[in-house]
């Protein structure tokens, strides 16, 4: 027997499906789909470099946040707050770095090419800043290697292209080499997802909170919560529409992540993602103002959640906000790296 028809009678007999994946500029790495919470976790906890997990099935259904962890190269994807897809990367070299932060799914091309890297395929890209940061396939070598982009195994690209909707949260943490126990989460920077300063403005002595929605009328949200500075910061496509002064506990270090899942029995629901360092069962629906213990003004809450739709993010982090803060300042929509 030929050495080729060896290897499809051994893959024949996994438990497993194993799909062959060619990303564009890199070796070949296998993908895996699985049919059970248990093998997923067990694949998802093993991956080498070019691997990936799906295991759609185990969350069918609603909105879809991307987590990047860029210390240990790898993207997990939750929906509606439950694990259900991991994926090996590769994120921007040195002198390239990947930016961190909270992001939205600005645009999607399945087919596109770069304008500045000599026409090279970038398939299934789906852009975060207006600059050139997206997710895309491309090499996966096992360490960081890109331009600033998240490079993705090209069945794995596919699959994530097909499952997300344009303006999608995606939130990019961490540093290159540095692995810590607990996700860090990014926050604010002076730099907006197009490329020019971004405004933030402080609040006034007296001022409790401030509401603009005017500055960015549609999109989805996203929320940060800084325990370091004791406010939230509401971003609608990256821009920054309000603030508010909150009271809560600042002993925890602990990142929790929240996606909006709807209105159930008059109650607005969020589900917590799994991400490493939270507290809580992911997929669990809560409200997160209670389960952090935050305290905000009434009125603002009001106006944010009148502007709530499915998908909505909160980040709740140690992280400072505020430029009074000496703490370590981190990002969010920065796009200071290329593509």
């Amino acid at each position: 027997m030929s050495h080729a028809s060896l290897l499809r009678r051994a893959a024949a007999s996994l438990p497993i499906t194993i799909a062959l994946a060619i990303a564009p500029g890199a070796a070949v790495a296998q993908g895996r789909q699985t049919s059970s919470p248990v093998e997923f976790a067990r694949q998802a906890e093993a991956l080498s470099p070019g691997e990936w997990v799906w295991a759609e099935n185990i969350a069918p259904a609603g909105p879809v946040l991307v987590y990047v962890d860029v210390a240990r190269q790898i993207a997990t994807v939750y929906r509606n707050g439950v694990r259900f897809a991991v994926s090996t990367v590769s994120t921007g070299k040195k002198g390239y770095a990947t930016p961190t932060g909270v992001f939205t799914i600005l645009q999607k091309d399945k087919n596109h090419h770069s304008s500045k890297y000599n026409n090279a395929p970038m398939y299934y890209q789906q852009r975060l800043t207006w600059d050139g940061v997206a997710l895309h396939a491309g090499g996966l070598p096992g360490y960081p290697e890109s331009h600033g982009c998240v490079h993705l195994p090209i069945e794995f690209a596919k699959l994530l292209f097909g499952a997300t909707q344009m303006g999608g949260t995606v939130i990019v943490s961490g540093s290159a080499g540095v692995v810590s126990s607990a996700a860090e989460a990014s926050v604010l920077s002076d730099i907006d997802h197009a490329g020019q300063p971004a405004e933030h403005v402080a609040l006034a002595g007296g001022e409790p909170w401030r509401w603009e929605p005017q500055k960015s009328p549609s999109g989805p949200l996203s929320l940060i919560v800084s325990r370091a500075d004791q406010r939230v910061i509401v971003l609608r496509n990256g821009r920054e529409i309000g603030r508010a002064r909150i009271t809560m506990p600042d002993a925890s270090d602990e990142t929790h992540v929240y996606t909006f899942s709807g209105i159930v029995e008059g109650k607005y629901l969020w589900t917590v993602a799994g991400v490493p360092g939270h507290g809580q069962s992911p997929g669990d629906r809560v409200q997160p103002w209670l389960a952090e213990r935050i305290a905000i003004p009434g009125e603002f809450l009001t106006r944010v959640r009148s502007q709530l739709q499915p998908g909505a993010s909160i980040l709740v982090t140690d992280a400072p906000v505020l430029k009074s803060n000496s703490g370590r300042r981190m990002t969010v929509l920065a796009s200071a790296a290329d593509k």
